[in-house]
């Protein structure tokens, strides 16, 4: 995989509570482009960070839908993976801001 879709597959972190939680647990959450499959996320992390991944988990997020003056309008979903790296692996410099 080039460099160039390493940084395309792997939009950022999603920092959330629940993110933190599932750090605890060597879990990592992405935000990832919306055609990313789970080889092409788990070759990215690898070669991005220099861990190995143990396994990856995708799911879609839909947007929500709001009520406006005009009517109802939809929320642009978005696409994260939550990524398992190996017995012993982590990740220190997992601090990032959306």
């Amino acid at each position: 995989m080039n460099q160039e879709r390493v940084f395309k597959v792997l939009l950022g972190p999603h920092v959330t509570e629940k993110a933190a939680m599932a750090a605890e647990r060597n879990q990592y959450v992405f935000k990832v482009a919306g055609d990313a499959t789970k080889p092409e996320i788990k070759a990215a992390v690898q070669q991005l960070f220099g861990k190995k991944v143990d396994r990856v988990q995708v799911l879609n997020v839909k947007g929500k839908t709001k009520r406006t003056a005009h009517g109802t309008g939809q929320r642009k979903g978005y696409r994260k993976a939550y990524v398992t790296l190996a017995a012993g692996e982590t990740l220190e410099d997992f601090s990032g801001a959306e």
